[in-house]
């Protein structure tokens, strides 16, 4: 599956009346934002969060105008992207920890001579 691709535009407008290059630039975006902003429709629901878990996705968020909708894409997205092979080596990575095959971060270090 694909990932949607959300795009965002940042454009200081100088003062005074726009140059030739300033309109076309405008006139192009608002012929992609006219042609595109119906090819991927929402649908808008209300659902019930606790506070905990709206203050955890807030501080999920990598800018602050990041909408809930695009954090948990990302969360979404992460959870499809493990492959097999991927699921399988945590389990086994899993497993050996749980049996005590593993070492600690000072272990590491006096090994490396830190």
């Amino acid at each position: 599956m694909l990932a949607q691709v959300r795009w965002v535009f940042w454009v200081q407008i100088p003062p005074g009346p726009l140059s030739s290059w300033y309109r076309m630039l405008w006139h192009t975006i608002g012929i992609y934002i006219s042609r595109f902003r119906d090819v991927h429709p929402v649908a808008t629901t209300t659902i019930q969060l606790s506070k905990e878990t709206k203050k955890t996705l807030e501080s999920m968020k990598l800018h602050p105008r990041e909408t809930y909708e695009e954090v948990l894409e990302r969360i979404l997205e992460d959870l499809r992207e493990l492959s097999e092979q991927t699921k399988k080596e945590i389990e086994q990575a899993i497993r050996e920890i749980k049996a005590g095959k593993y070492r600690t971060h000072e272990q590491l270090r006096s090994e490396m001579g830190y």
